[in-house]
This record gives structure tokens, sequence and C-alpha cells, in this order.
């Protein structure tokens, strides 16, 4: 091709953006195969076309009249472009035979397109910018009349106007598009923010944060790891691995190059588009990478008070490149999931620390042979994991057992420690001196109203002892507003249903003592509301539900009878703390 009379420029990135805006590439348009036509119904020419040029193409949006393969295939190298000279001109190109004119003899499109003669002119967009051009081509040598030029011009002024409006809605829907975007990323924090508030553990973190990437980023994997005290990086989320996987990156450290590793000990975002990007950067992993058929990976540092305390990864088996507002997203979802984390961690310690103090205020059982004993606390499902619930057995000599079950008002640390102070004074009350059950409970308020101590509070005091008469065992025993303790014999269930005020309300509250002949091999079972008591069946159903499943497990070990009563009764979901105690007295 020879050299034209204006020497060819670059192309503007400006121009090429605003190429891209239009949305039009190599594919049939139908408003621009219409200016394609009506240029060759009005000027009577064998081909028109509306072409853009890009940076290493021409492309023909609209085209008329062009050899079936060119038509098909709307596009040309600019080896093959006269309108590359209008755009670089920003001027119209007029030909009467490109054979013999010098701007554009030798061009492969003479030869290749049977272009002899050439009419185009500028397609602008509204900043004035040459985008293509609207081009009449005849196969014979051709002048073009004044006429002919100033019809070709006012229909490349209406077509330019098609494009910039074109520009403008594929601006608008880009727009829109951004703004959908950008809505569904916000609300994915939104959902971020309210879901991970609700978190308690790590694992309930890892499931959160699972289900809120699944459907805006789809990776095929989401990790959290977490840097110990020891400078090592701690896998959480291993239970979506192979175990293979997640036993060789179970703990390894923080010095490895790894995604984790990487965000952890720099406190970057790690971008790893591609799996040439894993093996540059993070050539640890590489192998892990090949076996689960990933591609690429980014992990975000989990930010903390010193320093990050761990990272976020997400995993693609596909290359995949997050743009800015996804980065933006996941640096935000990282500080959210990181608080979580910190706060999971908070109650981690507060709940052991419950957990210790409730082993500590419920002593081991003694040794009670010949009785069998059992007895079991669980704490509410919600809250501090501690309460004010108890249950106690004392032997106070030999065949002779002192047995308790209480509950303190509330389900706390306060109610724990309320509950100790409680059952510390009704433990030395019963090694003080041999008195009826009723008895020591008056004592045990006077004793609350001489320290100040306002405790109010449910309790069964119990004295097992062997009757010397009718042979088996006596119970002694005395309720203060506690559910009542069941006995379960060869003859059946009866429930020792008689009950005195609670304890820690009046100043003298009247209180008496029962007794009951235990047959041997009968079962004594005391309890605790919290395993009956639900806020949507009546307590009288409830108790009779518990006598009903007790009656029909008799024969299990009490460890066993107890498990059962439990699972079956409160479940794992209970509002309120459980205690049970369980004796079976010898055949």
């Amino acid at each position: 091709m020879s050299v034209p009379d204006v020497p060819l420029s670059p192309p503007s990135d400006d121009r090429l953006t605003a190429l891209a805006r239009t949305g039009l590439g190599a594919e049939p348009d139908p408003a621009f195969d219409r200016f394609a036509e009506l240029v060759r119904r009005v000027l009577k020419v064998p081909v028109a076309l509306v072409s853009l040029v890009e940076a290493d193409r021409q492309v023909f949006p609209g085209a008329g009249g062009l050899a079936e393969s060119w038509q098909k295939r709307r596009e040309t190298p600019l080896s093959h472009s006269f309108c590359q000279l209008v755009v670089t001109t920003a001027a119209p190109l007029i030909v009467e035979d490109s054979r013999t004119d010098p701007r554009v003899a030798g061009n492969p499109a003479i030869v290749d397109l049977d272009v002899v003669a050439y009419a185009g002119m500028p397609l602008t967009d509204d900043t004035g910018k040459v985008l293509g051009s609207l081009c009449a081509i005849d196969t014979a040598p051709r002048e073009w009349m004044p006429s002919d030029l100033a019809m070709l011009s006012d229909l490349a002024a209406a077509c330019s106007d098609t494009l910039r409006l074109r520009i403008a809605t594929q601006t608008a829907r880009r727009r829109e598009s951004r703004a959908g975007v950008a809505f569904g990323r916000s609300q994915l924090l939104l959902r971020a923010s309210v879901s991970l508030a609700n978190t308690t553990t790590l694992d309930d973190i890892v499931s959160v944060v699972r289900e809120l990437v699944t459907g805006s980023l789809d990776p095929a994997y989401v990790g959290v790891s977490l840097r110990d005290g020891a400078g090592r990086v701690t896998l959480r989320s291993g239970r979506t691995l192979p175990p293979t996987v997640a036993e060789r990156w179970n703990r390894y450290p923080s010095s490895a190059t790894t995604p984790s590793g990487l965000a952890i000990r720099l406190g970057v975002v790690v971008l790893l588009p591609d799996l040439e990007s894993v093996r540059a950067q993070a050539p640890d992993s590489l192998g892990t990478f090949v076996e689960m058929g990933w591609q690429s990976a980014v992990s975000v540092p989990l930010p903390g008070p010193a320093g990050p305390i761990g990272s976020l990864t997400l995993v693609w088996k596909e290359p995949y490149t997050l743009d800015e507002t996804e980065q933006a997203v996941l640096a935000a979802l990282a500080g959210y999931v990181a608080q979580a984390l910190q706060r999971a961690d908070y109650l981690r310690a507060q709940k052991n620390t419950a957990e210790v103090l409730q082993r500590a205020l419920l002593s081991e059982l003694p040794d009670a042979t010949p009785f069998e004993m059992a007895a079991r606390y669980e704490p509410a499902a919600r809250g501090e994991h501690v309460g004010g619930d108890w249950y106690d057995a004392v032997r106070l000599e030999a065949n002779h057992l002192a047995l308790v079950v209480g509950d303190v008002t509330g389900h706390d640390m306060g109610a724990a420690a309320l509950m100790g102070r409680l059952r510390s004074k009704m433990r030395l009350l019963m090694v003080d001196r041999h008195e009826p059950p009723a008895a020591l409970l008056r004592r045990l308020d006077a004793a609350n109203q001489a320290l100040g101590d306002r405790i109010a509070a449910t309790a069964v005091l119990a004295y097992l002892y062997p009757d010397p008469v009718d042979g088996g065992h006596q119970l002694h025993w005395s309720n203060a507003g506690h559910p009542s303790p069941l006995l379960i014999t060869d003859e059946g269930l009866t429930v020792l249903d008689r009950r005195d005020p609670l304890l820690g309300v009046l100043r003298r509250t009247p209180r008496t003592s029962h007794l009951r002949h235990v047959p041997p091999g009968s079962t004594l079972l005391f309890y605790t509301d919290g395993l009956i008591e639900t806020r949507t069946t009546l307590w009288d159903d409830r108790e009779r539900a518990l006598c009903e499943l007790v009656a029909g497990l008799t024969a299990l070990p009490l460890p066993e009878l107890l498990d059962r009563l439990y699972r079956e009764l409160a479940g794992t979901d209970h509002e309120d703390d459980v205690a049970l105690l369980a004796v079976r007295t010898p055949r």
C-alpha cells in the first residue's frame, strides 16, 4: 500500500474507548445494515459499508453487497482498510480509481474485495471523534457527482446520530448494570453484617461466608485460616476438603508461599488470577491446585488489633480476575469476618470459663454403694452456658444419703454464683447435725436472712436410709417449691407431690417433712423444671409425658436413663438449664 498524503498516526486510546462504548463489532446490526442498503439504493453502488476502525482491524456492523465470504466475516485487517484514512484525516476520502490513486494504490482490498471507486464520510461520536466511515464502493472507476457526495454526507450525519444514540444507550445500560452490581454487592455486605452478627462459633462463620459468596462470586472453595500464637497458620475450614488435602494444610508455617500464608504474613490482598500466577507467587500450593483442579484464587487478610489474625481465601476452577469493586467487597467482608471471629473467640473463652465454674460448683458424686446413682447437668442452649440449677449428694454415714436438687432463678454467671453460695450453706447444715429436712430448710432460710442473702430458689432435700422394720429404705424429704420427685417401684410410678413455698420469700415459712417407704430395686428421680418446661405446652401435660417416658425406661442403667430423658424431653435447644439426679436402691 502506498504512503497516504496524511501520515497515519497510532489509534487514540480515547477513540478506541469511545468505539468500545458503541457495543458494535463484527456482527450484523439491523439499524446499520439499513444505512448500508440505503446508500446502495440512493447512490446505485454495488457495495456500501458502515465501517468502524479498531486498533488492528475494521469491522462492518452495517454491510450490503459484499461477496458472501466477506459478508459473513464482517471484518478485514487494517491492511485492507480505506476507511482508516477517513479516521486519521477526520475528513472524507474520495477515490475515483483506486488502482491509480497514490493514496490507496496497492491496498489488498482492490483485488480481494474488488474496491475500485470509493467514497467515505466520517462517522463521529458526540465529542467529534471519528470512529469510522459510511462508504460507497464501486467495482469500476467512477466520477462521484457533487450530489452523490452531498447525499452520502447527509446519510453519514444521520448514521452518526444513530451511532451516538447507540453509545448513549450502551452507556446507560452499563451504568444500570454497574448500579445493579453495586446494589448486589451492597446487599451482600448488608447480609454479611446481619448474618455474621448472629454467629457464635467458627463453624457458623465459615458456613455463613460460604453461603454469602456462593451466589455472588461463586467460588469452588471458601477457606478461613487463622494465625496461632506459635506463628503458624491453622486451616479452620478443612471439613469441605478431601481428608488428605485438609490434613496437608491443617497447620503449617506462616512463611509458606501459599495464598493464605502470603496474605497473613504480608497483610495485603493476594491476587492469583491464573495458574501461572499461582506457580510464580504461591508455589507451595501449586500441587494442591493441580490436584483439586483449581486455577485461580484470592486471599484477603483478616484485620486484627495487632496485624492480620488470619485470612479469607476464595478459589475458582477457572481463571478469574477480580475487579476493583469485588476486591473492595471482599476487603469489607474480611473486616466483618474478623470481627465475628474475635467475638466467637471471646464467647468460646467465656463458655470455657463458665463450664469450669459449673464443674467446680457441681462436685462429683460420692461412692454410693450399695445404691446406684447418676447425675447430669446441661446448661441452657443459649446464654452463658452456666446457670443456677444444681444437684448434690452427700454420704452422711453408712447406707445413709442426703440428696438435693435445686434451682436458683436465672441461667447466667450471676445465678451460678448464687447457687454456689446456697449449695455450700446447705452442705454445711447437712453435716452440722442430723435433723428433719424441713428443719434444715428453715435453718437455711434463717441463715440467708441473717446474712442478707435474698436468694430465691426451689429445692428438694431428701434423706435415704435403711428401713429397719419393713426392709428396703425410707425416704424422708421436704420440698421448697420444686418439681415433685418421682418414685418408680415394681408396683408402678408415684409422684411425690407435696410442696411448700420456695426458699428466700418469707421470713418464717412453714415447712413440712414427709416419709415414704422405698421398696428394694426402686428408682428415685429428681429433676429441675428445665427438663419439661416449655412456652407452648402446659406443665401438667409435660409432667404426664415425663411419667409415661420414665415408666418405660426403668430397666435401663441410670446414666442411659438420664440421657434418654434429656434427649427426648429437653432436647439440644432447651431454653433453661437442666439438672437430673437418679438413685436406685439395691434389691
